[in-house]
This record gives C-alpha cells, structure tokens and sequence, in this order.
C-alpha cells in the first residue's frame, strides 16, 4: 500500500517506524512518502499560513503552497491516488471504513491541516474524501493520519504474522473482544475461567462468542444495536446477562 502524506510535520511520522507498521514498511508491504508545504512557498521565509477573510482568531494554512504540495504527491503515486484531507468535518473512521479503503488497492494521499484548517478552495479543488477520527480537535492532522495508517496497515495481507489475530479484533466482526488471559493460571487469588484450560475448543468459541455479545452489550450497546443477532446469538446473549450480579 502506498501512502503520500502532506504535512508541515513529517517527522512526527517517525514513530511509525516501530511496530506492525515498522515492519511493514520494512517488508515493502507499506510504503510511505512525505511532501511538506514549505518546500512549495512563494517566499524565502517559508510562510504556509495567514489571518483568516473577514477576521477571526487563529491562522489558516494557504491554498497555494497545500496545493503545490498535494499536487507533487498525485504526480508521485504509482497509481491514481485517493487524496483524503483529516478533518473533524469528516466522515467517521471506522474498523469496516479501513477494511473498505483497504480493499481499494489503490494509492492514497493523506492532507494533514494545522491552525485553524486549511483553505477552502484546496478542499474544493484537491480533495477527495474527507475523514474524521473521531468528535474532538487535535492540533492538526498528523495524529488523525497516523491512526488511519496504522488501522490500515493490520488489513495489509501479511502484515500481520497471524491472520486470525485480526479478523478476532474488536469491531472486525461488529462486537468487542472477548476478555484475554494468559500465564500464570491464578494471579492475585484470580483464576482464569476453567473453560480456557479444557481444550474443547468448540466450547471455548461458544464462551468467546458470549463474551463478546455480553461485553457489547454491557459497554458498546450502540454497536450491538446495528447488529442483526441470530437465535443463538440471543440465548448466549440472555445467558451473560441473567449471570451478572445482581445489584
């Protein structure tokens, strides 16, 4: 996957180096380009933002540089690019929403903004999708771009050494995970539920699954209500609930 990014702070994208990332990217499973506003500027002092139209507070990142830079990236990508500006404007991303792009195969071009956003026009003009990480601001985009690429990047075919480990993450089949232990059996006088330690591995799906319902249900029930539920999927889900404690 190839990814362009526009943005005034390329090395904060250094700390993609570690991690599945890290490795993609070693791999060639993932390849990264930086373009940086203020190598496209009209002026010696690299001026990239000014004072918005018709007053206001903060700064604005100029259309002609974010242009210029954008611009640099499309001519660069190995295929026609999707260019995607991070906004809190934009569509939410979501798990389903990376394993669409992903399922793309195409180049991307990811626009991170600063200050008080980026100028109209290069939205109007440059952009084609805009994506939000969630209902809050950031100090600019760079965050927002690196949790797209990092999602991203576990769909990535071999990315990932084992495969299953994805399609069981929370969100991957539309509930939260299952509740994860691991040595040794019994810590602080907790055990981990005998089930695990059986080996009856149609057993242990069953209890996974109802965890998963139950725990949708009792954190996420705005995830589980978009989810259609089978029978089965609503006996396990009465079973976890008639099993909590009662207050």
């Amino acid at each position: 996957m190839w990814l362009g990014i526009v943005s005034l702070f390329p090395d904060m994208f250094q700390a993609l180096d570690h991690g599945i990332t890290g490795r993609a990217l070693k791999d060639k499973l993932l390849t990264l380009a930086h373009w940086n506003p203020r190598q496209f500027t009209l002026d010696k002092h690299q001026t990239v933002d000014s004072s918005p139209y018709g007053g206001g507070p903060g700064m604005v990142m100029m259309a002609e540089p974010l242009h210029k830079a954008i611009h640099a990236a499309k001519q660069a990508a190995p295929t026609p690019p999707l260019t995607i500006y991070l906004s809190p404007q934009g569509k939410p991303f979501n798990q389903a929403a990376a394993a669409e792009l992903v399922a793309q195969h195409r180049a991307f071009i990811l626009v991170s903004g600063r200050y008080e956003g980026i100028d109209e026009r290069v939205i109007q003009q440059d952009i084609d999708e805009e994506w939000s990480i969630g209902d809050y601001i950031l100090s600019g985009g760079e965050l927002a771009a690196m949790v797209m690429i990092d999602v991203m990047t576990r769909l990535i075919p071999g990315a990932i050494g084992d495969a299953e480990s994805v399609s069981t993450d929370s969100h991957t089949s539309g509930l939260l995970k299952y509740p994860q232990y691991t040595r040794p059996d019994c810590f602080n006088t907790q055990n981990v539920p005998p089930i695990l330690l059986s080996g009856h591995h149609a057993h242990i799906a069953q209890w996974r699954l109802k965890q998963s319902l139950g725990r949708t249900w009792l954190k996420r029930p705005d995830i589980l209500a978009q989810k259609k539920l089978s029978e089965s999927d609503m006996t396990l889900l009465t079973e976890f609930i008639n099993a909590l404690p009662q207050k």
